[in-house]
């Protein structure tokens, strides 16, 4: 049974339009981080760059380098749309892009980490078996048939992505729509909808079907009969967020997945009218069975519990944002902070504030005003800093921080010195103060 669902062949139209989606949405986005001024403000105008801790190595490169990375970037997204080296290109451009991911996380996304995962998921796909520049060269590869397994794996990380973020909206302030209503708050000056999307009753319409949608969307477009309707109010929803949110090639991204819940007869006559159907019912079980059902389990696996550690970390994660990141909490939260950097010198005595404007650009400086992995990692480059010169400091942070327009409470022990204390990857950090709640 398990073998008749992940090995059976089926027609490969679905990842074949998928792969000229991808290679032209991700070309798109990488030029436009060039265009936009992204990679300027993030990569290239800082001092330094907040990388994930622990990959302090992994910094930007110098000049005009940056450009030079992204357009390399946006040159193998075409590749990958026109099947050209397609292994090579849709590879590098998974490592590529995930070192960009690493590097920087002032301008952290979820939609970036998703990024990674289908790239890395596409490296692996035979998405240039047919209509592809590979094909032509060397039509011995050309075929018109796939396992099932390549579409469902695409499915099921559709479908964990969808429903983490379903359940992760299940929480006061998003059931109570003020954290919608923050949100729209600043796009008041938007023509047209600036001034409906200040309306409680669109508040609640957002809330209510933002919670359904993401909980329904992917068994919607796998039963037929919904599945024309589910593709409408995925048109409808993907395009308000990125008129409204303005969030890249996400919402685009997104629409070119429902490619792989219609009928292969569908997608061959909208894009491959020429192409020749897959008619057999064939069974091909792989020689390395074992080790695809190995890695496709420890993928899965990883999935599943990744964004659900923040269950097993003390303290709740909207506060002390330890498990956030890669767990699909998007646009929960807003956090705003009123902080300040205290440096005692103990080799001249002298005791002062840090200007945060020698060290940090503006957006750098609204992160590490509310986010403690950036106050650690300020703290730590400040010792290092003066360790250099040849100078004993202690760090102490000053910090009030307020979540989703809540009165600002005190977030930091200003009693701890940031600058001698190590990260605890894996666990809570005890020089965050407890949350409201607990109080």
């Amino acid at each position: 049974m398990l073998d008749r669902f992940l090995f059976k062949q089926i027609d490969n139209s679905p990842v074949l339009i998928f792969r000229i989606f991808f290679g032209i949405l991700v070309s798109l986005e990488c030029y436009g981080a060039i265009a936009t001024g992204w990679v300027k403000k993030n990569l290239i105008d800082p001092e330094f760059t907040f990388n994930f801790i622990g990959l302090d190595w992994l910094q930007p490169l110098p000049g005009i380098g940056m450009y030079l990375y992204f357009i390399v970037m946006g040159t193998l997204g075409i590749f990958i749309a026109l099947g050209y080296r397609y292994r090579f290109s849709a590879g590098a451009f998974a490592l590529l892009w995930t070192a960009v991911y690493l590097m920087q996380k002032t301008a952290y996304n979820n939609h970036y980490y998703l990024l990674i995962l289908i790239a890395l998921i596409m490296a692996f796909m035979p998405a240039n078996r047919d209509y592809s520049l590979d094909a032509r060269r060397n039509p011995s590869i050309r075929t018109n048939h796939m396992s099932a397994y390549l579409k469902w794996a695409i499915v099921l990380q559709l479908f964990i992505v969808y429903t983490y973020a379903s359940v992760a909206k299940l929480y006061g302030d998003w059931l109570d729509f003020s954290i919608i209503e923050i949100l729209f708050k600043n796009k008041k000056y938007y023509p047209i909808i600036g001034g409906l999307l200040q309306e409680p009753l669109v508040h609640r319409v957002v809330g209510i079907s933002g919670i359904l949608f993401d909980l329904l969307i992917v068994p919607a477009l796998l039963w037929k009969p919904t599945r024309k309707w589910a593709f409408v109010a995925s048109l409808f929803f993907h395009l308000f967020n990125s008129i409204v949110f303005q969030i890249g090639i996400f919402p685009y991204l997104a629409l070119a997945f429902t490619v792989f819940f219609f009928e292969p007869e569908t997608i061959r006559k909208l894009f491959f009218k020429k192409k020749e159907p897959y008619l057999e019912n064939v069974l091909t079980v792989p020689p390395q069975r074992e080790l695809v059902l190995g890695i496709l389990s420890l993928y899965f696996l990883i999935q599943l519990v990744l964004p659900i550690r923040h269950y097993f970390i003390e303290d709740d994660v909207l506060w002390t944002e330890e498990g956030h990141r890669m767990s699909w909490r998007m646009m929960l939260r807003s956090r705003t902070g009123i902080t300040t950097f205290k440096i005692v010198n103990h080799t001249t005595g002298n005791s002062y504030l840090v200007n945060l404007d020698d060290y940090l650009s503006r957006g750098q400086k609204s992160k590490i005003k509310s986010y403690p992995d950036f106050m650690w990692q300020f703290a730590q480059r400040l010792r290092r800093e003066y360790t250099e010169k040849g100078e004993d400091i202690s760090v102490f942070v000053n910090s009030r921080v307020s979540i989703n327009g809540k009165p600002y409470q005190e977030f930091i022990d200003p009693k701890i010195d940031l600058g001698n204390v190590s990260w605890n990857y894996f666990g809570h950090n005890d020089w965050i103060l407890p949350s409201p709640s607990k109080n």
